[in-house]
């Protein structure tokens, strides 16, 4: 690695940490409805309440909680489905683009209602600014504050005892939507728009350019469709052009709570490579730094709310030590460059910048690939398609860990817990004694739950693979032949199912068939685990709590933290292992000529 890639990891590091304490706390503050923030709007809050006839002292049995979130999550997806849908017809529509297709709708409504932020359309060319906003971005901010009250709901199981009760969801949201995501994202959007991103409402804008531009145009039969050859290509005619056009937009409103919320979807297509969401070196960096900032601080939340920081500190400790080595793992990589370019005489000292902006570079895009794949949030600077195999490697296993290292807001830490509860079982099976995580006993009911909260995104992942790679529909959106199409593939369902919305690229995923297909792996993906999650919590709450012996196991040492890196390595991952080796690795073998 270079000297700048070390500098830059070091730095990120240093103010990420110094930033998720504080933040830690005062969340921690919100959600028990103390400090100055709820007490300042607490008439907003209650009014909130009366207007939606909520009785916010009623809390919810963990039963009543998922009903909540789920017909919370519920509406928000036929709100943004309906916009889509009617999208032609509704006012801030400036450039009149035309109702999204049904299937298109589906998917990108289950998308943003469970923060994955798949995108199979191009923002720019397919959605009206009143959907960009009434629909994508306030469900970003609904997708984020679900993920987020989740796991307060589980923090609450670890910190009650004989209780039947988990917390009130409606409560919950509005408390996390008001007090932290509004705010914060107030703050950054304001950041960027001085940076250069920008909001308006204007209609698009033709301009000349300095340079004439040369491309091919499809020439069109008397129906308007593209002409063929006897070959089946399509024919072309030479033409020019001097104007482009620049797309316009409330760009910075939805690109604040899109990296603050680990949600991922641009509003343009190209994301945060896009200079109108991501125009400079210090932008890219804050976006990079707004991504861990809410997953970090939930960390600190955690061990204020069990009553020991300790342990919130171990979890951090293990996200960390993860995100470390893969960012590494990504960056170096990244700067080895293509060996078969390097036998062509292609001067690979500067690395692979395929797929790079030259404002941002090698490191910083190697960096953010590494972060937005582990923190389920699918923004992207870079094309993961044009990585070396090695470096688009990390990607896509980031993402089998099961989104837990930093992970989604909220989901990240409830999976890296659901992996503590079974670190401690493994331990307690070692030594023949009963497993108990922050004084309560983990018993048979509450395994049951763990078990299916890890197993559900591996099955969805490799049972949707499966099924794409002997479809026809499936096989027919591959641009690349082999290991690498296969790669496009197993990308394309590990990030819908881990609830990522990264891409790939490559593949031709606005179909039909790829559109139900992720869709059903997101809605499970997100759903599938966050029910058995809210089981967990109600379990926990109404166990009692244990007194600390000299035989319980500490959990905030680093013994425990070594535990549950390694249990987060071999049980959350290694079901994907057969299914790496058929891509990005025997890819990474063919490159380098080992056969």
């Amino acid at each position: 690695m270079s000297y700048h890639a070390w500098i830059l990891l070091i730095l990120y590091l240093v103010l990420l940490l110094s930033l998720v304490k504080p933040l830690g706390i005062y969340i921690a503050n919100v959600m028990e409805g103390q400090g100055i923030a709820p007490r300042l709007g607490r008439w907003v809050e209650n009014a909130l309440y009366r207007l939606c006839g909520i009785n916010a002292s009623e809390e919810m049995g963990w039963l009543k909680y998922a009903f909540a979130i789920l017909l919370f999550n519920l509406i928000g997806i036929l709100a943004v489905y309906a916009l889509q849908r009617l999208q032609s017809w509704l006012p801030l529509n400036p450039q009149a683009m035309a109702n999204v297709s049904p299937d298109s709708s589906f998917n990108t409504a289950i998308s943003f209602a469970t923060n994955t932020n798949w995108q199979g359309y191009s923002g720019e060319s397919t959605m009206s600014y009143l959907t960009q906003m009434l629909g994508l971005t306030v469900q970003n901010f609904f997708s984020a504050a679900t993920g987020i009250v989740v796991v307060i709901a589980l923090i609450r199981g670890f910190s009650r005892h004989t209780a039947n009760i988990i917390g009130n969801a409606w409560v919950d949201i509005t408390r996390i939507t008001l007090y932290v995501l509004l705010p914060l994202s107030f703050i950054f959007a304001i950041f960027l728009v001085s940076q250069g991103v920008i909001q308006n409402f204007d209609s698009y804008k033709d301009v000349t350019t300095l340079e004439v531009t040369h491309y091919d145009n499809p020439k069109l039969d008397t129906a308007g469709q593209p002409l063929k050859d006897e070959k089946g290509n399509p024919v072309t005619e030479p033409a020019t052009t001097q104007v482009q056009t620049l797309a316009m937009g409330p760009v910075a409103s939805q690109e604040a709570i899109k990296m603050l919320g680990t949600n991922g979807g641009g509003f343009f297509n190209a994301n945060s490579a896009h200079p109108y969401e991501n125009p400079t070196p210090l932008s890219n960096f804050v976006q990079m730094l707004s991504i861990f900032l809410i997953p970090g601080a939930l960390c600190l939340t955690f061990g204020r709310m069990v009553g020991d920081t300790r342990q919130g500190w171990a979890v951090l400790a293990a996200m960390t030590l993860m995100f470390v080595v893969m960012a590494v793992v990504a960056m170096h990589f990244e700067q080895q460059g293509n060996p078969l370019l390097a036998r062509l005489g292609v001067d690979m000292s500067a690395g692979n910048m395929e797929g790079k902006e030259t404002r941002f570079g090698i490191a910083d895009s190697g960096l953010f690939a590494t972060i937005t794949t582990l923190a389920s949030c699918g923004a992207v600077n870079a094309t993961h398609d044009s990585f070396m195999p090695m470096g688009g490697f990390v990607p896509l296993w980031n993402m089998m860990l099961g989104e837990v290292v930093f992970g989604g807001v909220g989901s990240g830490l409830y999976g890296m817990l659901v992996f503590a509860v079974m670190a401690v079982f493994i331990a307690g099976l070692m030594i023949g004694r009963t497993p108990e995580y922050l004084g309560k006993k983990i018993e048979a009911f509450e395994m049951k739950m763990v078990s299916i909260a890890i197993l559900v995104t591996p099955l969805l992942v490799l049972a949707c693979t499966a099924v794409a790679v002997i479809a026809v529909d499936g096989i027919a959106g591959i641009a690349n032949p082999g290991a690498h199409g296969f790669s496009e593939i197993l990308y394309t369902f590990t990030s819908a199912a881990n609830n990522n919305g990264s891409a790939f690229a490559g593949i031709s995923a606005n179909t039909p068939f790829y559109n139900g297909m992720t869709a059903i792996a997101m809605w499970f993906g997100r759903f599938g685990v966050i029910v058995p999650v809210l089981a967990l919590a109600g379990a926990l709450a109404a166990k009692k709590r244990i007194a600390v012996t000299s035989g319980t196991m500490p959990t905030h040492g680093l013994m425990f933290i070594t535990l549950l890196i390694g249990t987060v390595l071999l049980v959350g991952a290694l079901n994907y292992v057969p299914a790496l080796a058929l891509g990005p690795v025997i890819e990474h073998l063919m490159l380098f000529g080992v056969h």
